[in-house]
């Protein structure tokens, strides 16, 4: 069984000639540069400091072992992206909070 559906104007899709943007273009980018740089320093920060706490720490810290290194560097990598967790949701906070500023301004 099918249903008719009811259409709230009388326009169709037939009746659009594609002419006319209906607003402005917004030339914006997508993602502010902020949370770009953001995401490439805790790039580069995920790569380096762990491998830099690794070979620095079985070299002069634990005097070769390999296994207290190993885990120091994992360590440093879940501080690494804890922090990145941390970073976003507190800029989330902050968009969240002038969002409501703005409303209330607005009224």
């Amino acid at each position: 069984m099918t249903t008719r559906r009811t259409v709230a104007s009388s326009a169709t899709s037939a009746d659009y000639d594609g002419r006319g943007a209906p607003g402005p273009s917004n030339t914006s980018p997508a993602v502010p540069r902020g949370v770009i740089f953001k995401l490439m320093s805790f790039t580069f920060a995920m790569i380096t400091l762990p491998i830099g706490t690794y070979f620095f720490t079985a070299a002069y810290v634990f005097k070769g072992n390999a296994t207290y290194a190993g885990g120091l560097a994992a360590l440093m990598a879940n501080v690494v992206l804890i922090g990145y967790v941390v970073m976003a949701f507190m800029d989330d906070q902050r968009e969240q909070a002038e969002d409501a500023e703005r409303e209330k301004k607005g009224l």
